[in-house]
Order: structure tokens, then C-alpha cells, then sequence
């Protein structure tokens, strides 16, 4: 059930009456509603894998109670340690099973050892990564004293399985979400009209963006080896757009729903085109996932190796940007790419460090406009050049497209029809540029509040809507990462 389906705006709008108009007056019935309706919002993917997304709330969310009752620490580690195996066991098995059995059959084969182990027919749950890192949160930040388990099993398994977040985030942490279930919330016009923007804005982006860059760039990195490095370099643009379009319009859409139904959540990006570094670019992108694994897996690394000094700090960020990159996949593309964006960090931290010992007035503080320009284009260049790795199906195919975009070769003729579909993308992508910089010190693009006069909103409402009706592709992809 896609956002930008009609089937999921019949089921929200019937959820919506119900939520506001029918159990408005009692918290535990709207959670109730709440956690049915993301079980069937879940369900109508693949009702058999409910079962599994059930089992791991109901494992979790007793031994919740067990760590936070017992006084004795290694019953409390124990505990703990079973909702890791649990959690992590469920995602080595669905995601990376046959990642690992694949790698482990080539590794041998160099040896000429042939092994005798099969992969399996496995179906990837949808929305696993993101429910098990709330489920992993929830009991860290009880074994680390920083939350109370919460005894409200309806308030605690619709956390599990908010279904705006369920599929692709963003990933609410514990002390976030959960208070907001336990307490009585009151519509609030201005939250729910804010909402409606962020939804109509995640849709554009969506449809209008990343939809019709995925026309364009599926052709060509499925012929890449007959086209032009000039419809090469073209198409990794494109796909850098498209995947920022979408996940960021996913990720709209999931905010604007949560606040019409009363709930503030985890910001997922900010703007992140206009970072100027590597650093800045993860610290606007993704931004619920970036911080989980700082949180949990870089800052625990860099108090291990602290003893290490520099050494132990650049190991901690080269396994934790590993870890970002094998999440998205079981891949040794997203291996790589994860790495490589580690490397750049360190190299971004080590020159800002350089950079403050000098005593040049003119490099600290804010940068000149010039300046800042100049970086936030390396930035992206860079950016774009790593997701080619991104997008790619294996290692061998990724250097295979880098080769083929460094070749000499003429410029590739569209047809008019691939003209008019290029101009017209382009120009939605210059309009969502445009107002996001205009924008970007905003929650998100469409908070336009402060534009008082409701015949230039009105302008600005129909001018996307428009956009949206007449300029979507014949067919509506699925969300880049459902995949992940």
C-alpha cells in the first residue's frame, strides 16, 4: 500500500474519521485503531510476515520489564543479549543470508575449493531494518538506564509499527514516540495544515522528480555499455536527484501523516544538496539513521579505542560509515560505498582540523558566498561519483561504468519525446532546488507560513498540484528503499 496510492488515501481518510471523530475522547482506543491499522497496513504487502513483526513487539517488549525489574547485571546483559540475537538474527537471516553464503562460495573458490552451500528462496520483510532498530533502541536505552519500559503494550507495539514510519522511516527512537502515544492528543489546525504541506511537497518530489528521473536513468544504466559517456554522466545526476527525491519525499509524506494524526517525529533530511562537506552532507542526510548508529555503534567504538588515540578514532568511523553502507544491503556495492564515504569524513575532519590552527581571519566563521558555492559543488560531484557505486548491481559493474564514463565518445541524440520529458524534469528538479534554498532554514520546503495572503499559498497548493497531475510518469515506482 504506496503513499501515492488511491487505495492508501481511502484507508487513511477512514482511518482519520475514526482516529479523530470516533475515538477522540480515549488515548488507548486511538492507539488501538493506531496499532490495528498499521497491522493491516502491513499486511496487505504480505499478511505472513505480521507474524514476525508481532513475535519481535511481543519478545521485546517483555524483556523490556525483565531488564528494568532485575537488579542482578549479567541476568540484565542475558536478557539483553537476547533481543540482539533476536533482532540481528532476523536480519542476518532475511537480508544477508544469502549475501554471506554467496561470499563465502567465491572466497573458497579461489582456493579452487568448491563448497556444497546453497543459497535460499528468501523473501526480504519490508521495513525490517527500521522496525528492528526501534526494537534495538528501546532495550539499550533501558539496559543505559535513559528510559522507563513502558507497561502499555498497545501504546508500545503501535511504536514497533507506526505504519507512517514502518516501511522506510524515518526511525523514531524510544523516548520520542512512545511518551507521545502514552498521553491524549488534541487536533491542532495549524500541525495538521503544516502536515498537509510537507505531504503535498513529499508528493512532488515523488511523482514529479524522482519518478521521471527513474524513466530516464533505468535506460541508461541498463545499456550503459552502448551509450555515451555524456548519457552516462547525465543519468548519474539524475539518479543522485532521484534517490534524494524520493527518500526525502517518502520521508515528507511520513512526517506531514504523523502530524495529522497529532505526533511530532524524527526529521529525516535537511537539505542535505547544500552541505559543504562529507560530514555536513551525513549530518542532513538520513539524518534518524546517521545518528542511531552514531549513538550505538560509533560512540561505544570510539570509547573502546580510545586508548588508541587518532588510530582508534579513524577505525571507529571507518567501521560505523561500513555499517551504514551494508545496511542498506546485502552487497558488497554498499560495502564499498559506505567505506569510501568513511574515508572521506576522515579526510574532511583532518582538513577543518588543519584548517582552525591557521590564524587566517578570512577562513573562520562562516564562508564567503564564493566559497560556500565551491563546496557545496565538490560536495555533490563527489556525492554523485559514489552513488554510481550506490546504484549499481556488483563491484565488477560499478568500475565497469566508471571506465565506460571517462571514455572518449560523442554526445547521444534524444528523440524529441526523451527531449521534452528531459526538459520537463530538469525544470521540477531547478523548482525543488530553488524553493528549498529559499527554504533551508525550515523544517521543510512548503512551511510557508509566514506567507499571509491565501491567494499566493492557494498559487503556490494548485501550481504542485498540477505539477503532480500532469506531470507524473505512466508508471509510479515502488520507494527506492522498501528495498532496504
Amino acid at each position: 500500500m504506496l503513499f501515492t496510492s488511491a487505495t492508501f488515501v481511502i484507508f487513511f481518510a477512514v482511518f482519520f474519521l475514526l482516529y479523530w471523530y470516533i475515538f477522540s475522547a480515549n488515548v488507548k482506543l486511538q492507539n488501538f485503531l493506531i496499532l490495528t491499522s498499521s497491522y493491516i497496513f502491513y499486511a496487505w504487502w504480505d499478511w505472513r510476515f505480521l507474524f514476525l513483526l508481532a513475535g519481535s513487539s511481543t519478545l521485546n517488549y517483555f524483556l523490556g520489564i525483565g531488564i528494568a525489574k532485575n537488579k542482578n547485571e549479567k541476568y540484565r546483559d542475558f536478557l539483553l543479549w537476547i533481543g540482539l540475537a533476536q533482532g540481528l538474527g532476523s536480519l542476518l537471516f532475511f537480508k544477508y543470508f544469502n549475501f554471506f553464503v554467496i561470499s563465502l562460495v567465491s572466497a573458497f573458490s579461489v582456493f579452487n575449493i568448491q563448497l556444497n552451500i546453497y543459497t535460499l528462496n528468501i523473501i526480504l520483510p519490508l521495513g525490517i531494518s527500521f522496525y528492528t532498530f526501534r526494537t534495538l533502541s528501546y532495550l539499550l536505552d533501558i539496559k543505559s538506564e535513559k528510559i522507563k519500559p513502558t507497561i502499555d503494550w498497545v501504546a508500545f507495539y503501535s511504536y514497533v509499527s507506526f505504519f507512517p514510519c514502518l516501511l522506510s522511516g524515518p526511525i523514531d527512537r524510544p523516548k520520542t514516540l512512545i511518551p507521545q502515544l502514552e498521553k491524549k492528543r488534541v487536533f491542532d489546525y495549524s500541525q495538521a495544515s503544516d502536515g498537509m504541506r510537507q505531504i503535498l511537497w513529499g508528493l512532488f518530489k515523488k511523482i514529479v522528480i524522482a519518478d521521471n528521473c527513474a524513466a530516464l536513468t533505468n535506460p541508461v544504466f541498463a545499456q550503459y555499455k552502448i551509450l555515451p559517456a555524456s548519457s552516462l554522466s547525465f543519468a548519474v545526476f539524475l539518479f543522485t536527484i532521484q534517490l534524494y527525491a524520493d527518500f526525502s519525499g517518502y520521508s515528507d509524506m511520513a512526517i506531514g501523516t504523523a502530524n495529522l494524526l497529532g505526533f511530532r517525529i524524527t526529521r529525516n533530511f535537511n537539505f542535505p544538496f547544500f552541505a559543504q562537506s562529507i560530514p555536513d552532507f551525513w549530518r542532513r542526510w538520513h539524518i534518524s539513521l546517521t545518528s542511531w548508529l552514531t549513538d550505538y555503534v560509533f560512540t561505544p567504538l570510539s570509547i573502546y579505542f580510545r586508548d588508541y588515540g587518532k588510530s582508534g578514532l579513524i577505525l571507529a568511523i571507518l567501521i560505523n560509515f561500513t555499517a551504514i553502507g551494508i545496511w542498506h544491503g546485502a552487497n558488497w556495492t554498499f560495502v564499498l560505498f559506505g567505506f569510501l564515504h568513511g574515508c572521506f569524513y576522515i579526510t574532511s575532519i583532518l582538513r577543518s582540523t588543519a584548517n582552525k590552527k591557521k590564524k587566517n581571519s578570512s577562513i573562520m566563521g562562516r564562508p564567503f558566498p564564493l566559497r560556500a558555492f565551491v563546496n557545496m559543488a565538490g560536495t555533490f560531484i563527489l556525492l554523485m561519483f559514489t552513488f554510481i557505486i550506490f546504484r549499481a548491481d556488483s563491484l565488477a559493474q560499478a568500475f565497469d561504468y566508471y571506465r565506460k564514463l571517462f571514455s572518449p565518445s560523442i554526445f547521444y541524440r534524444f528523440t524529441i519525446t526523451e527531449k521534452v520529458n528531459t526538459i520537463a524534469t530538469l525544470i521540477a528538479i531547478i523548482i525543488m532546488l530553488s524553493v528549498e534554498w529559499i527554504q533551508r532554514d525550515k523544517q521543510h520546503a512548503l512551511q510557508i507560513d509566514a506567507v499571509k495572503r491565501f491567494p499566493v499559498r492557494a498559487l503556490i497548493y494548485f501550481s504542485l498540484i498540477f505539477f503532480i497531475l500532469f506531470f507524473s510518469p505512466p508508471k509510479i515506482t515502488d520507494f527506492i528503499y522498501f528495498k532496504f
